[in-house]
């Protein structure tokens, strides 16, 4: 604590600038200004305090990546997430927002390096929770198609929802993210399946389906600004029997979208 019997208080960003860089440094002295009653010295207690302050922001990680933290079980996750803390420290108050670059500093984790699809896992784990907390938009309604002129259908573009994410992997990382995720039985699988998931959140719960590669490049080049019929042709040149109507449905059904124009 800061003890106003030794010292005149410090402007509170010149107290936090003494008092945080300490906090994830295990090896970093005290700041002089932190003193017990009295006067007295604080050590104790500002390391006690700073190990409750890592270990907040590991039990963030863990709470955000609960299928990252089953894959490599739960000692390794909070060492691998303890060197994490000390290289990155938050720049938000609000704890959900930690940890967005996990899922980079894994893949150059070198202990998991065999663990080829654990990057993947985080990122698709992140986009979980970012569709969890993004705004809240109406998705399009199922006969917004119906009032475009069928001569100008191909020229359709889309407005993406704000709770959708497109999740691309070399990995099997849709089978890996719902059984870890889920909690379900863990059975073999055969992990350098290419893979691709659609992230929702068309009302209050995320919705997370697997998605055939062609619709994968049909969704990408949806939200990348592309025209309904520059998508499929993209889709068309990966699976010659892409099923466009019923992208077009997945597409509206699942509320990946919000709006559209012409």
């Amino acid at each position: 604590m800061f003890s106003p019997e030794t010292a005149a208080p410090l402007a509170d960003h010149d107290h936090n600038a003494r008092f945080s860089p300490g906090l994830l440094d295990p090896t970093a002295p005290k700041p002089a200004e932190v003193t017990g009653p009295r006067g007295k010295g604080a050590d104790k207690r500002y390391n006690v305090y700073r190990n409750n302050v890592t270990v907040s922001l590991i039990d963030a990680l863990a709470d955000i990546y609960p299928a990252v933290a089953r894959l490599t079980g739960p000692t390794f996750f909070r060492e691998m997430a303890r060197a994490y803390v000390r290289a990155h420290p938050p720049t938000s108050p609000l704890l959900f927002r930690y940890g967005q670059g996990f899922d980079a500093f894994v893949q150059g984790y070198e202990p998991t390096a065999r663990l080829v699809y654990l990057a993947d896992v985080a990122t698709a784990e992140r986009a979980w929770l970012t569709a969890y907390h993004a705004a809240d938009a109406s998705p399009l309604a199922g006969d917004a198609l119906a009032a475009v002129d069928p001569e100008r259908l191909g020229d359709v573009r889309f407005v993406m929802h704000p709770g959708y994410a497109l999740i691309r992997s070399k990995h099997s990382v849709a089978r890996i993210f719902a059984m870890n995720r889920d909690l379900e039985p863990l059975t073999a699988i055969d992990t350098t399946i290419h893979e691709a998931m659609l992230i929702t959140r068309p009302q209050l719960d995320v919705l997370v389906r697997q998605i055939p590669a062609a619709m994968a490049v049909f969704l990408c080049a949806i939200e990348s600004g592309g025209t309904l019929g520059e998508a499929a042709e993209a889709a068309l040149e990966t699976d010659a029997d892409f099923d466009i109507a019923a992208a077009i449905a997945t597409l509206i059904a699942s509320g990946a979208t919000s709006a559209l124009s012409v």
